[in-house]
């Protein structure tokens, strides 16, 4: 029974991820996402991870792909665009050798974090383990101890780029009406 539901989670995962990668229309790209994070959960569920699965289900399947399509429809993205005319012109060789670099950073941080990994309940006193919500514990230590820092950095840079969505947005509708 758990390689079935392994197997029926892989497959929702690998095709929402080809959807997200090959759907042209950005809403369709937004739904498949919306499965690969749902077959996400799935798995949380399978490693009894209930609170990462609701996590995952309401955070990121919920709130943030709600906020893609909120943009999407807000900037009207699925106008068809000519790619051969390009406003800038490093653009592309600059994303080349940025994506070199990203993909050169997480290389080294996996090489040389393999010894950083620790079991599942490390860590944790005996009594935590047996606990149904000692995961719910140690991620909140995490969260708001080590990481607080980050997760607040992170809650600005979200409030940011929605204000800077509606602030393109009315630009742009300010320069239609001057227009006409």
């Amino acid at each position: 029974m758990e390689l079935f539901v392994f197997i029926c989670a892989a497959v929702m995962v690998l095709l929402g991820a080809l959807g997200v990668i090959l759907r042209s229309h950005p809403v369709h790209a937004a739904l498949s996402l919306v499965l690969t994070l749902f077959g996400v959960a799935v798995l949380f569920v399978a490693q009894d991870a209930h609170f990462l699965a609701a996590v995952q289900v309401i955070v990121y399947a919920g709130a943030i792909v709600v906020l893609f399509l909120f943009v999407i429809m807000l900037l009207g993205v699925d106008k068809a665009e000519d790619i051969k005319t390009e406003p800038l012109t490093a653009q592309r060789p600059l994303a080349l050798v940025l994506g070199v670099g990203v993909f050169a950073v997480l290389a080294t941080a996996i090489i040389t974090s393999t010894d950083s990994v620790v079991r599942r309940g490390d860590g944790l006193s005996p009594t935590e383990v047996a606990d149904p919500d000692a995961n719910i514990r140690q991620i909140a230590r995490s969260i708001f101890g080590d990481y607080v820092f980050a997760f607040e950095v992170v809650s600005i840079l979200l409030l940011v780029a929605v204000v800077g969505t509606v602030l393109l947005t009315r630009r742009q509708r300010r320069v239609e009406v001057v227009s006409k």
